[in-house]
Parts: C-alpha cells; sequence; structure tokens
C-alpha cells in the first residue's frame, strides 16, 4: 500500500506584525510560507486555520496564548531543497530550524514536520 502523496511541511504560529518581512526572509532560502487560511488545498481554509490553531494553543496549556491571534501557516521546502524522491535532507531541517529560532519573540511550533496534500506552485514567473 502506497502513501498518498504529500508534502513536508513545518506547521508554525506566526505573530501578524511580522508575517509579510518573515515571508521575504524564508523565500530568499527557498522556504515558502503558506498561511493556512488561504492555502489552495483547504477547502474551508478559515476554519481549518481556527482549527489548527486551537489545537497548538490547547497542547500548551497557557504556555502560548499570547499567540491566540497569531497566524498559522505552513511552511514547505521549494525545489533546491529537493532531490527527487530522496527523503529531505538534514540540512533543509536545520536551516528552518535556524530562522525559526532567530524569530523566536515572534512565531510558535514544533521542532517537526507535519505532511500535507502537495501545495500547487503558481505557473510562470512570479510577478
Amino acid at each position: 500500500m502506497r502513501r498518498d502523496p504529500h508534502e513536508n511541511v513545518a506547521t508554525v504560529l506566526v505573530d501578524p506584525r511580522i508575517l509579510r518581512d518573515f515571508e521575504l526572509e524564508l523565500m530568499m532560502l527557498d522556504l515558502r510560507v503558506w498561511p493556512i487560511s488561504t492555502a489552495p488545498i483547504c477547502v474551508d481554509g478559515p476554519r481549518t486555520a481556527f482549527q489548527v490553531r486551537r489545537r497548538l494553543l490547547d497542547q500548551h496549556r497557557g504556555a502560548w496564548d499570547l499567540a491566540a491571534e497569531w497566524t498559522p501557516v505552513w511552511i514547505s521546502f521549494g525545489p533546491s531543497w529537493r532531490h527527487g524522491d530522496e527523503p529531505l535532507a538534514w540540512s533543509a531541517h536545520a536551516t528552518l530550524w535556524h530562522v525559526l529560532d532567530s524569530h523566536a519573540d515572534q512565531v510558535r511550533f514544533h521542532r517537526r514536520l507535519g505532511g500535507v496534500r502537495p501545495l500547487p506552485l503558481p505557473d510562470g514567473p512570479l510577478a
């Protein structure tokens, strides 16, 4: 039995005040930020974002309450981190954890990856 196609992502709560600059910083490292509320794989993005945020907050029993209004995002790895069907290199993990650690006051995350349906990239050059 084969597993359905998936993409490795980190699920992160991000302070919305830094989201735009954070996204640009990650883009330079070929890491992509997908706000869950608008992710193209979500049928009801706002509901999914609410559920993900609530689950993360509940897991920490008050320790993450400052993030109650933060934006839940998925962070995926761009093509430069992929090598065919090979597993994601540890250097990709290390780069992501380093960036997230450098924003410790504005992000909350678990140091692990999950899997979501493949996130489609736009066709053609970015405008």
